[in-house]
């Protein structure tokens, strides 16, 4: 097979994409499906999109991106879940993988046993984000205004069970005050409503909130990560304020349940070289990201580890999918 790898890349490229066992030499020798399962423009497509340029460089087929929403992000999901095990089909999702269990305790589907993890792509911050011209300068003030009346802040988010409302959810219940959530479609949609004033603040990622921060049309005003982000590096982390709020976000690479292990060996050696790709590194920065392109386990690990946390923020607020 021929890799159809850039000047640049094959200079740097490792011994270890050389070295893939031999069982997987004959893959890919079709194109490979990358399932977004959100519409196409919001964050998760555009770093699939990064990802799968690289892919192909490195792989030698194409990698073909198909938006796959509905459902919750379930149509893309079950998708790839019912997938033959031969490489031609991954879905990329976010965090939300971790919150399906809990918001379909009987939905059918476990991505701890229904995929084979692959790889954590990214960490992405939440935001929490306000209009530049408001009283609403900073978490501060945010919190006096929840405290002085309940429910009066609204907050909106990219729907009922995201990422984003959990994150909002968390926030509330750990800052002992009640916010209003309004679900949109999409953070996009969410952060236009903030903008035409018909909401207070907004949880989305960095994707969609950036561009508004730094042309002054919104206020970022914390960030949900464990600490302080290379972009934002003089805005807040919410746990600042809030002792002990943290409300990771993160995006992951999935293949079919009994994905073979020279597939996965070859796809995480192409990975491990993306990872190392300074023009990568960069793309994802300037969307206030940062590359974690990881071995299997540490996906497997993460989704051990947040599964149970979101049921028990999902519980506590009373959240569950429509």
């Amino acid at each position: 097979m021929v890799f159809l790898v850039s000047p640049l890349r094959r200079r740097t490229l490792p011994a270890l994409l050389l070295a893939a066992p031999a069982l997987a030499q004959d893959w890919p020798s079709r194109p490979i499906r990358l399932i977004v399962p959100f519409t196409p423009g919001g964050p998760v497509d555009v770093v699939a999109r990064l990802l799968a340029e690289r892919l192909r460089d490195l792989l030698g087929q194409p990698v073909l991106i198909e938006n796959r929403a509905g459902a919750g992000g379930s149509l893309g999901l079950r998708q790839v879940a019912t997938s033959p095990p031969d490489g031609t089909a991954f879905v990329i999702t976010s965090s939300s993988l971790a919150i399906w269990p809990a918001m379909h305790p009987h939905g059918g589907l476990d991505p701890r046993q229904d995929l084979t993890p692959v790889s954590l792509v990214a960490d992405i911050a939440t935001t929490i984000v306000a209009r530049p011209s408001g009283p609403l300068v900073d978490l501060a003030a945010l919190l006096r205004a929840a405290r002085a009346e309940a429910g009066a802040i609204t907050y909106g988010t990219s729907g009922i069970g995201s990422s984003n409302h959990l994150s909002g959810a968390l926030f509330a219940a750990m800052a002992g005050v009640v916010l209003t959530h309004v679900p949109y479609r999409g953070a996009s949609v969410a952060m236009n409503a903030l903008l035409s004033r018909d909401i207070d603040i907004v949880f989305a990622s960095t994707v969609e909130t950036l561009p508004a921060h730094r042309d002054g049309r919104a206020r970022i005003l914390a960030v949900t990560t464990q600490g302080r982000i290379p972009s934002l590096p003089d805005v807040p982390a919410a746990h600042e304020a809030v002792p002990g709020y943290v409300a990771p976000n993160w995006f992951a690479l999935a293949g079919p349940p009994g994905l073979p292990a020279a597939i996965l060996s070859r796809l995480s050696a192409a990975l491990a070289v993306i990872g190392q790709d300074a023009s990568f590194q960069a793309r994802l920065a300037d969307l206030g990201a940062i590359p974690r392109l990881s071995p299997p386990e540490q996906l497997a690990a993460r989704l051990a580890e947040d599964i149970p946390t979101w049921r028990r923020v999902a519980e506590a607020a009373g959240i569950r999918a429509e």
